[in-house]
């Protein structure tokens, strides 16, 4: 829907389904990149085959050559087991500049579009679950607060983070809201539904922190005003995360 309403009535938009022509090459670019700026964390799991191709729109052989190609230049091993599958080791190598200048560059103005709507789009949502929750919406979102503080690791960080926007989501009562703003994510992601991590900076964390407490109290005062300006601004951590990892190209690029 989001791509017909901002390129023109098609899905080959600035997160299009990747290009038959040359799909094994922009999965492995989208990947690459996705772990540059942290969608995937070192030494956690990427989806399995079958979930990548229903969220890249490819064929498995597709991907099977493109997690090939990652696993060659060391970005991921291969375990087996109950628990086996690709795992990431390094979240940079020598391969991954030339990836996110494949994968953002070209796109790059529509990619700024996205982070100016979704801080729209999360503001509204942050706005209308301080109009409308209810005693019981506030526990979850405490729960996910108090987890995320608490948390070691940055994946149990970025596992935090995403429970406490999930609740915030559901304590709008409407759940198309909870697809948009799950639709936005999986744009600014490289067609994954994760938010981007960076390499688990204390700074970011820190302003997490700030921010999500800042949110569940304006929520559960029931100030949708000062709900929706925290989540504006909050929701823009994941773009500078995005613009940091292209200055860090762009910076090598320099002479």
């Amino acid at each position: 829907m989001l791509d017909r309403v901002l390129l023109g009535g098609n899905a080959a938009s600035a997160l299009r389904p990747v290009r038959v022509t040359s799909a094994v090459d922009e999965v492995a670019d989208r990947l690459l990149t996705a772990i540059a700026v942290g969608d995937f964390l070192p030494g956690e799991r990427l989806p399995a085959e079958r979930e990548l191709t229903t969220l890249l729109h490819v064929s498995r052989p597709t991907v099977r050559e493109a997690i090939g190609r990652l696993q060659a230049i060391g970005v991921i091993e291969i375990r087996r087991g109950r628990n086996g599958g690709a795992y990431v080791r390094d979240s940079w190598t020598e391969s991954t500049a030339a990836a996110v200048r494949h994968t953002l560059l070209p796109r790059w103005e529509e990619f700024e579009q996205l982070f100016d709507l979704r801080s729209l789009v999360e503001g509204m949502v942050a706005a209308t679950a301080a109009r409308r929750r209810g005693p019981k919406d506030l526990d979850p979102m405490r729960d996910a607060l108090n987890a995320y503080l608490s948390a070691r690791t940055p994946r149990d960080e970025q596992a935090a983070d995403s429970a406490f926007h999930q609740a915030v989501g559901a304590a709008t009562g409407n759940p198309q809201i909870v697809l948009l703003s799950r639709d936005l994510l999986a744009r600014i992601s490289l067609g994954f539904p994760v938010e981007p991590w960076g390499k688990g900076e204390r700074t970011h964390f820190q302003r997490g922190s700030h921010d999500h407490k800042a949110l569940y109290e304006a929520i559960a005062a029931g100030e949708p005003e000062r709900a929706e300006e925290i989540a504006r601004g909050h929701f823009m951590i994941s773009a500078e995360m995005i613009r940091d990892v292209l200055a860090r190209v762009r910076g090598a690029d320099t002479p």
